[in-house]
């Protein structure tokens, strides 16, 4: 059962890096008229959030497939959590509080996969 919550839970944060690659395009544009420097951070700093997403998600299927029910698994699971559970603090701080509703759905669906992960790292 806790491989079933890590792969469910590497499953929603590596379809959230998705959704946060897909309309990178468009979200920079939304800011309007900004100078090709702040576009390339914006650019940056929006992908990034994406490959962190992947990364989780590969890193959680890995250790899942390759040691499972092992004191690594575990902790790996306990250390992605934290991570994803201070995203979504600092998303809920920051994004959640604008009218976006992705970004209101960002701390909901990265504390979800954070107390998955908790869960399946108890076993």
């Amino acid at each position: 059962m806790d491989a079933v919550l890590a792969y469910i839970a590497a499953g929603l944060v590596g379809l959230w890096g998705i959704s946060h690659a897909i309309p990178t395009r468009s979200v920079v544009a939304g800011f309007g008229e900004i100078s090709v420097d702040n576009r390339r951070v914006l650019v940056q700093e929006w992908l990034a959030e994406a490959v962190t997403m992947w990364s989780f998600a590969a890193l959680i299927t890995v250790v899942t497939l390759v040691g499972g029910e092992t004191p690594t698994a575990d902790w790996t699971y306990r250390v992605i959590a934290v991570a994803l559970l201070v995203l979504a603090a600092l998303t809920a701080s920051t994004g959640a509080r604008t009218s976006v509703v992705w970004f209101k759905v960002c701390p909901v669906l990265l504390t979800t996969s954070a107390v998955l992960l908790l869960v399946a790292g108890l076993g």
